[in-house]
């Protein structure tokens, strides 16, 4: 590619056959997860978009280049020291030589640039509550809108305004199919969200709709597909979002704080939710990637 981008052999070799690859992040190994879980789920992530027939393409920022397939020793080096990779922050980060775990932003990043169509990860990014009070807008948003990338996750993150960001989505001109649902999970709960304007009931149906969008020039799409395990925990989030406010938390330490406060107050329940949902979304992004090198 350049010298800023390194492909592993097998993720190169993919694109060129036209074998499918799915896009992995690793902001979820290093800050998602307490160690060595991240690790784990991160391993997880990659067994299932095999088991689908593709092949994973987990991304960070390592010795100064974007890598693009990691292998086990270099995926153990996320850890929650890693600095957060953003589409911001990919080029300085690897001028610096810091370890960059790659957001869902910055990974869309990286697809675009190399021409990954499919990305599997937890929950996207999105307005905050209470905006503008603080005026914050993921840099996923904007990212997905400039990315012709369908993204596989179980909606937005749950300390968001999701009506909010439903409306940005629109904005955007950014499609959202509910994957076997008419409405957008709630990344912990599967059910209570805002209608979804397109529901898809199976892999080649979200393949074929992302081939029309693209042949039209569109940007990415959000594939939600609601949580193997569902619970409640809306009240928890709240005093969450209100312990962060207080202790002045906020920008990208907003997330890992809330995901910590979750995990501790639900005791891990939160964390189990989490690890079945990321794993679900990369197999999903998988079978549609298979179903789109299929057309």
């Amino acid at each position: 590619m350049n010298d800023l981008i390194e492909l592993s052999d097998e993720v190169r070799a993919a694109l060129e056959d036209g074998t499918p690859v799915v896009a992995l992040e690793t902001t979820l190994v290093a800050h998602g997860f307490p160690a060595p879980v991240g690790i784990e789920v991160g391993a997880e992530s990659e067994r299932a978009v095999r088991a689908a027939g593709a092949v994973p393409a987990t991304a960070g920022v390592l010795d100064g280049r974007i890598r693009v397939g990691l292998t086990e020793d270099e995926l153990a080096r996320f850890t929650p020291d890693a600095r957060k990779a953003g589409p911001r922050d990919l080029a300085a980060c690897a001028v610096a030589g810091e370890v960059g775990a790659t957001t869902v932003g910055g990974l869309l990043v990286v697809a675009r640039s190399v021409g990954i169509r499919f990305l599997g990860t937890g929950g996207l990014g999105g307005v905050h509550r209470g905006y503008p009070t603080p005026p914050d807008v993921s840099a996923d948003l904007v990212a997905l809108a400039t990315s012709p990338v369908l993204v596989t996750c179980s909606g937005a993150k749950s300390l968001l305004d999701i009506p909010a960001t439903m409306e940005y989505l629109e904005t955007l001109g950014i499609p959202v199919l509910g994957f076997r649902t008419d409405t957008l999970p709630l990344f912990y709960a599967a059910d209570g969200g805002p209608l979804v304007p397109q529901r898809v009931d199976d892999a080649a149906t979200a393949a074929r709709t992302a081939a029309a969008h693209w042949q039209l020039g569109g940007c990415g799409l959000l594939l939600a597909n609601p949580p193997p395990e569902s619970i409640d925990v809306e009240d928890l989030i709240e005093e969450a979002v209100a312990e962060a406010t207080r202790t002045g938390v906020s920008g990208q330490a907003m997330t890992p704080f809330v995901l910590a406060y979750l995990h501790e107050h639900s005791g891990g329940r939160t964390r189990e939710v989490n690890r079945g949902l990321v794993a679900a979304n990369a197999l999903v992004a998988a079978e549609v990637s298979v179903a789109f090198a299929a057309l």
